[in-house]
């Protein structure tokens, strides 16, 4: 048998609608999320474009690269995904910039409480180091029994992952007892 063009198209696009959407939501990486002391370091939802626009201003969400419509419904799947996997999270904590704290609120998974070392260095490298340690010395305080999601950028994930991640994904991490992070799993949600 032999399928023309458009037959392939529609058969694409009905196996997109179908297919599952967990990329790599495996049993092991939501078990991994599940323990005590669990933290998910998240990429904020499908947000086009890259970069904020050059007039910018922390707090005033019309002046920033914000979720659009399915970067709203992605947030809202994360949320129940970890729902469905039975994962009670301790705290949620948030970036300062619109995306991220939207996404963060869509979840649905606590109150939301801002973190400004997870802010984007994007357009400001020089502070990569300066917040990228305020960052660790935040993880390395808190209590080894909480589960955490802290909702931040894709270059912050990076300084401390050393991993690149997509839209919506993350990183499931622990502090080591020497006080670095150590990545133990990854789960994408995918848009």
């Amino acid at each position: 048998m032999v399928l023309n063009a458009t037959a392939l198209f529609l058969l694409f696009a009905l196996f997109s609608l179908v297919a599952p959407r967990d990329v790599s939501a495996s049993p092991e990486a939501w078990r991994e999320m599940s323990r005590p002391g669990a933290v998910a370091l998240m990429r904020h939802a499908y947000a086009p474009g890259t970069s904020d626009p050059s007039n910018f201003r922390l707090g005033d969400c019309s002046t920033q690269r914000n979720l659009n419509d399915a970067g709203r419904d992605q947030a809202r799947r994360i949320g129940d995904a970890f729902r469905s996997n039975g994962i009670v999270v301790d705290r949620v904590l948030a970036s300062e910039w619109c995306r991220s704290t939207e996404t963060a609120e869509l979840l649905g998974l606590g109150a939301v409480e801002p973190l400004p070392s997870l802010n984007s260095f994007f357009d400001a490298r020089h502070r990569r180091d300066e917040q990228t340690e305020a960052t660790l010395d935040f993880l390395r305080s808190q209590p080894g029994d909480q589960r955490l999601v802290l909702v931040t950028h894709q270059v912050n994930i990076s300084a401390l992952t050393g991993r690149g991640t997509a839209s919506g994904e993350f990183v499931i991490i622990d502090i080591t007892p020497d006080g670095q992070i150590e990545v133990v799993g990854e789960i994408l949600i995918s848009q």
